[in-house]
């Protein structure tokens, strides 16, 4: 199945491309998230008369990011956790909770955009993990549990 793309995908394509996916994955999440259109006729022609808006608005979504990244850099996020008394978690810490505890301290950082590299978070210690502001900009934090 061929589809126009609307915005940047990782390892897909920028908007305006025009790529070839698997039906299910164009059916089932590009087209109904807005992110890509069906490549008909019409579709390509009326995605020519709406490129330069759609650059100049990927454009936008670039700088925030890139905004948001200068003030990540070099941030630590510290996070009490429950301990037993060997000092050994109580659970783990996910993306749901790196995302709550950076809307605490003032970013709005969407929980699918976090990397967590080696899976959820189960022991103490300091970790470093990617966060996607963009396909094209990719933030570093470093993340700091400790026993509560």
């Amino acid at each position: 199945m061929k589809v126009i793309l609307k915005e940047s995908i990782t390892g897909l394509g920028s908007p305006g491309d025009l790529v070839k996916v698997k039906s299910g994955y164009g059916r089932n999440f590009l087209m109904p998230t807005g992110k890509a259109i069906p490549a008909t006729e019409e579709n390509l022609k009326a995605y020519e008369t709406e490129k330069a808006q759609l650059a100049e608005l990927e454009n936008k979504k670039i700088a925030d990011a890139e905004v948001i990244n200068s003030k990540l850099s070099g941030f630590e996020l510290e996070i009490k956790v429950a301990v037993t008394e060997e000092e050994a978690m109580y659970g783990s810490i996910g993306t749901k909770e790196i995302s709550e505890a950076l809307i605490e301290k003032g970013f709005e950082i969407d929980r699918q955009s976090i990397r967590l590299p080696e899976g959820v978070l189960k022991e103490l210690g300091e970790f470093e993990l990617d966060i996607e502001l963009h396909p094209e900009v990719i933030s570093k934090i470093k993340i700091i549990l400790k026993p509560e």
